[in-house]
């Protein structure tokens, strides 16, 4: 049977006069890879703030595995956001020890194997590291919780197109089968095989919500090329 896991209904939220998102109504089941799809502006992160409690809707209601918005379902997402937040004077190491401390759902052994799979050395300090490999301890810190919502948002874009698909691995092999992950991205191209359904957001609304194999049977297109199509990009 499916269980949602994610409910949005009816949300709408303004800044001041804009109206960046109106009346987003959805649904996200357990188990699934979820691309949120949308050019810049269109209401992805300002969504994705919302479901973890960074913004308050001024319309609607979310709920998370039944919770609204609060502890409860904070503590059942894991959130890579766009920007890094990690204190660069650290050494990695001492960040894990920091969120085994934090998370109760972090798994150390499934960090260190994640470096190790990377050729990341636990004791360099984040500032002597390049932007991308940055980026990568940020996502194996995200995976290296046992949530049952993971968010990504532009898990891929400060890295080097070599290194992209080891990264969509490392994701698709560090997370539980009853999760679902939800991927905010630009690089369709690079996720698209590994989704199991997409969401296209323009202009604060739904564009199109469905399973990949629905759109690909309905428009007879990839979703890259759906979404170039949809976009006008």
């Amino acid at each position: 049977m499916t269980e949602t896991l994610l409910k949005i209904n009816g949300i709408t939220k303004y800044y001041g006069n804009k109206c960046a998102l109106n009346g987003v109504t959805l649904t996200i089941n357990k188990g699934r890879i979820i691309g949120l799809l949308g050019p810049n502006g269109s209401g992805k992160t300002t969504l994705i703030k919302l479901v973890m409690g960074l913004l308050t809707p001024d319309q609607g209601e979310l709920s998370v595995l039944g919770h609204p918005i609060g502890i409860e379902s904070k503590a059942s997402i894991s959130y890579l956001p766009d920007r890094t937040y990690l204190n660069e004077s650290m050494r990695v190491k001492d960040i894990i020890d920091y969120f085994v401390d934090f998370y109760s759902d972090f798994d150390p052994h499934r960090a260190y194997n994640m470096l190790g799979a990377l050729n990341i050395n636990a004791y360099d300090k984040l500032k002597t590291m390049s932007k991308g490999t940055k980026e990568k301890v940020q996502l194996v810190l995200v995976m290296s919780r046992r949530a049952a919502l993971y968010i990504l948002d532009e898990p891929i874009a400060g890295v080097d197109p070599a290194a992209r698909d080891y990264i969509i691995n490392t994701i698709l092999q560090n997370y539980d089968e009853t999760a679902s992950i939800i991927i905010s991205t630009h690089l369709i191209t690079d996720i698209e095989n590994i989704l199991d359904d997409v969401i296209f957001i323009k202009e604060g609304q739904i564009n199109m919500s469905c399973t990949v194999d629905e759109l690909r049977e309905k428009e007879g297109k990839s979703v890259d090329a759906t979404f170039r199509e949809v976009f006008r990009c």
